[in-house]
């Protein structure tokens, strides 16, 4: 974990940039329209603090909850906007997005419903269980010793779901980098900013399922000699030992130092120890090189800009106003 002293300058550099980066300066503000930090100051001013609560609670149990409440911001804003979809469960006529090949392995929604259920208690019918994702994603990376950053509230809850949404629009961890970069601008994201979102793999573990096609068929051959020869060779001993051929299930921290926030990521991608493909792609464009490079290295931007990224994320097709709903539970429309 960071010291006080650096989480508190980790706050000062984080609203510098965001005003910086938004700030030109009149009546703009960082924030989608219908969006406030205190949209809930007269309707549940202890909202933040009972889901501050909950995620310290997850975090004593697991800390690597840090990187499932940040995969479900990033899951949740990719497929239609930061609705709050991605916690939809499946019906008969419908498969939700948590059925998709790529949310396999998906964590926290569970842990989401507690909170969800804590806040219905204090204040029922009004936080959204999307805002609910945008505070436990920014807690959680702040209590393993990322930056913190202000989070604007309001969004309501999306009604639809659906797999081949999720599958539409995340990105698969095959993505060569011109793939990443595409996906990235579909929603508005530039490669540097790619490359900064995709340090949220400092935390967090992931299922083999991912990972095989790193490891065993990487040119389509399908054997186990099929490695991706950009990945040092002693990792790859690693990796198979922990994930042999055809087995999908079996889980594995993303990187060295998952349960803590910081730069270890990219230092490991610049050693060839990128869990997924997606990870070594950074390094195979020259500017991409340059970037994780500089990312690797103390005293950068790396956590300033982290947090400004996932700041603009969380202004995807928000639902505002009578827009959506304010869902009873999670996993449930009303």
């Amino acid at each position: 974990m960071a010291s006080a002293s650096a989480n508190a300058g980790n706050v000062l550099m984080v609203s510098i940039v965001l005003l910086a980066t938004v700030c030109a300066c009149t009546a703009e503000t960082p924030y989608a329209a219908g969006l406030s930090e205190d949209f809930y100051q007269k309707t549940c001013p202890q909202a933040a603090s009972i889901v501050d609560a909950y995620v310290t609670k997850f975090l004593r149990k697991d800390r690597n909850f840090a990187g499932a409440f940040n995969r479900l911001q990033f899951h949740d804003c990719w497929v239609g906007g930061c609705d709050g979809s991605v916690l939809l469960n499946s019906t008969e006529t419908n498969q939700a997005e948590r059925e998709a090949h790529v949310n396999f392995g998906l964590r926290g929604v569970a842990e989401v419903d507690q909170i969800k259920a804590a806040l219905e208690y204090a204040c029922p019918g009004v936080v959204s269980c999307a805002d609910i994702l945008i505070m436990a994603a920014r807690d959680a990376t702040s209590k393993v010793g990322g930056p913190t950053w202000p989070v604007a509230l309001g969004r309501r809850d999306g009604v639809q779901s659906t797999a081949l949404m999720a599958d539409s629009n995340l990105p698969f961890p095959v993505l060569n980098f011109s793939g990443l970069v595409a996906n990235f601008a579909a929603k508005g994201f530039n490669a540097r900013e790619m490359i900064t979102l995709s340090g949220a793999h400092t935390i967090g573990r992931t299922q083999c399922n991912g990972i095989l096609p790193h490891l065993y068929n990487f040119t389509g051959k399908d054997d186990a000699t099929d490695t991706n020869p950009a990945m040092d060779k002693n990792f790859a001993v690693f990796l198979k030992k922990h994930c042999p051929q055809g087995n999908t299930t079996n889980t594995i921290f993303i990187d060295s130092t998952a349960n803590t926030f910081d730069r270890a990521y990219y230092k490991n991608v610049l050693q060839g120890k990128g869990i997924f493909i997606t990870d070594a792609a950074l390094i195979t464009n020259p500017v991409g090189k340059k970037i994780v490079t500089r990312f690797s290295k103390p005293g950068t931007s790396f956590f300033t800009e982290f947090a400004a990224g996932m700041v603009k994320m969380g202004n995807l097709e928000v639902l505002t106003g009578a827009e959506g709903q304010i869902r009873r539970t999670c996993q449930f429309v009303n």
